[in-house]
């Protein structure tokens, strides 16, 4: 290697090494009890409409959660995801209000709640 070309990748270098990094949110140690309840409260929007439960607007209740917790652009697309595809799984399974249907909107409620009690218990301040 002639001088200019050793001034050249050292200079590289050097420019290199003062780039600043990207910098990524970090997530909670509770992301994917977040994203696993994402998913039970979308499939929750479908089914409790389709069985005209008990009215409660789940997307709404999503909405005030993701509101709540004031996740950044990268988590609420990540949560509005799981969301989304509970919702989509369980309207391709699901057309009619059927004892099945029933049954996991009794499963996901107990799930749900579970999850939440969790997260609220281990890391609420």
């Amino acid at each position: 290697m002639n001088s200019l070309s050793i001034k050249h990748v050292i200079l590289a270098l050097g420019i290199s090494l003062f780039q600043v990094p990207a910098v990524f949110a970090v997530d909670p140690p509770y992301q994917a009890d977040m994203e696993r309840l994402a998913t039970i409260m979308g499939a929750l929007y479908h089914l409790d409409d389709l069985c005209m439960q008990s009215g409660t607007n789940w997307r709404d209740q999503f909405a005030e959660l993701m509101d709540l917790e004031e996740v950044d652009e990268d988590r609420r697309e990540r949560l509005t995801a799981s969301f989304n595809n509970g919702y989509y799984d369980f309207s391709r399974l699901h057309v009619r209000c059927t004892f099945n249907a029933q049954t996991m909107m009794k499963r996901f409620i107990e799930e749900g709640a579970e999850i939440s009690k969790n997260i609220h218990t281990r890391f609420a301040e």
